[in-house]
């Protein structure tokens, strides 16, 4: 099985650019994608939330933009949402949330933090 390896660069949380609307908060991680020996820069992904979510709710996250290999999203949600969290959430190193807050919008914001993750993929 090839591994992946997902090089995170940065997030820009609820931007009305990706979607964010009065009902979705929609925001992008971006980030460097290799699978194999086959890289592809500059990816990103969409992570969309209800307006009104708690700090804790899931949240879903799109495939990588521009690549449809093999790959395994379930883990790649898991470290999308873990990285979004490691920046904005109840422990946050940008924003930090009490567990239960509810109706906290911080729009357009810009994170920056390099974290790599790697899985294998099917």
């Amino acid at each position: 099985m090839p591994t992946a390896i997902v090089r995170f660069k940065e997030l820009i949380q609820d931007s009305q650019d990706y979607g964010s609307d009065d009902e979705h908060m929609v925001s992008r991680v971006f980030f460097d994608l290799q699978v194999g020996d086959k890289k592809y820069p500059g990816a990103y992904a969409n992570l969309e939330q209800t307006v009104g979510a708690t700090a804790s709710d899931a949240i879903d996250v799109s495939a990588p933009a521009g690549y449809a290999g093999p790959f395994d999203h379930q883990k790649f949600r898991a470290e999308v949402e873990k990285y979004f969290r490691s920046l904005v959430g109840v422990s946050g190193s940008s924003f930090t949330l009490s567990p239960g807050a509810k109706g906290v919008r911080i729009r357009n914001c810009r994170h920056r933090k390099d974290i790599s993750v790697s899985f294998e993929v099917a």
